[in-house]
């Protein structure tokens, strides 16, 4: 049993303002930090959201216990499937946990080892595929129709859009007013809700999303104006290694993304050792693409106050220092 929904589906600020309030007390309500030296290099003000403080270590816990908690008693005593590359996994085996029912979560082979361990302590049951030759939407379909699991996808759902929008939300609600917003980009499913509640309470926000160079498929999507695939990306940001945007996600970012800026990965390395060194903070390699577009001076015509999401901060010691070092 699936829980998708067609890609006619619409998030409104009213939904993600009404998933605010279903993840309080909930969620963590993450710290927003300032930096000189940051404003100095990008020269802007620089709002920098930190979902590395997150629980599960990622904005994914917000989607996921949004969608999840709106499942009737009969689909959580069932149980709930997802599939993700680790932090999705992590968030709705959380969430499941939260709830009181099981989770079945597919996840790639190659996942980092940390995510993978950190799903089964969340008492997850962990199915792997090959990233590179399977399809993991249809062994997550098939997975959750055999054994009758709701599935709750990583980003192709308005009520995980809805809750992935509440990082903005927050942001703005404490930054105050901004004249543009970088969000990384993987699915869509943060920068389309952050669109979305960003645009809602500020309709002249400027939204720019940020992809790894290797997965540029939602930039080359936005500028084809239709879904356009690329090879499956071979990228250190293990958790934007997205192929295709999802339907709803891009019927969503059409209309409310301006730009998309793409980095590489000595950039998002540049970003993990500027936010360790100087803002004191721990960023996995997806959750720095958005800092490292600003570093790096990939988003263009920056305006005056800007607010950025770095999206999470999975990674164990051991890569983390490779990457940094290297």
């Amino acid at each position: 049993m699936t829980d998708t929904p067609p890609a006619t589906a619409s998030v409104t600020l009213d939904d993600v303002r009404d998933a605010a309030e279903r993840i309080k007390g909930v969620a963590h309500r993450t710290p927003v930090l300032r930096s000189r030296t940051l404003d100095a290099l990008v020269g802007a003000e620089v709002h920098v959201k930190c979902e590395n403080f997150q629980r599960v270590g990622a904005f994914k816990f917000r989607g996921a216990y949004n969608a999840a908690s709106r499942l009737s008693a009969g689909q959580l005593a069932r149980g709930i499937a997802a599939y993700s590359s680790g932090n999705h996994a992590q968030a709705v085996a959380l969430a499941a946990r939260e709830l009181g029912t099981s989770a079945v979560i597919v996840m790639p082979e190659d996942t980092p080892r940390s995510k993978r361990e950190a799903t089964a302590g969340y008492g997850a049951e962990i199915v792997t595929y090959d990233r590179y030759t399977g399809d993991r939407v249809a062994i997550g379909e098939a997975l959750a129709a055999d054994r009758g699991l709701a599935l709750i996808p990583p980003y192709e759902h308005p009520h995980v859009i809805a809750g992935q929008g509440t990082a903005a939300l927050e942001l703005i609600e404490e930054a105050g007013e901004l004249d543009a917003l970088v969000v990384p980009v993987g699915g869509g499913g943060l920068i389309a809700g952050s669109a979305t509640a960003g645009k809602g309470l500020l309709p002249n926000l400027r939204v720019v999303g940020v992809e790894p160079e290797a997965g540029d498929d939602t930039k080359r999507s936005l500028g084809a104006g239709r879904r356009v695939g690329v090879p499956v990306p071979r990228t250190i940001a293990d958790g934007q290694a997205a192929d295709i945007p999802g339907e709803l996600t891009f019927s969503l970012n059409r209309r409310l993304v301006d730009a998309i800026s793409l980095v590489s990965d000595d950039e998002i390395r540049e970003a993990m050792r500027f936010a360790f060194e100087r803002l004191k903070i721990v960023v996995e390699p997806s959750g720095a693409s958005a800092l490292a577009a600003l570093l790096a001076r990939r988003v263009e015509a920056l305006p005056r106050r800007v607010g950025v999401i770095v999206s999470g901060g999975n990674i164990d010691s051991r890569r983390f220092t490779e990457i940094i070092g290297g």
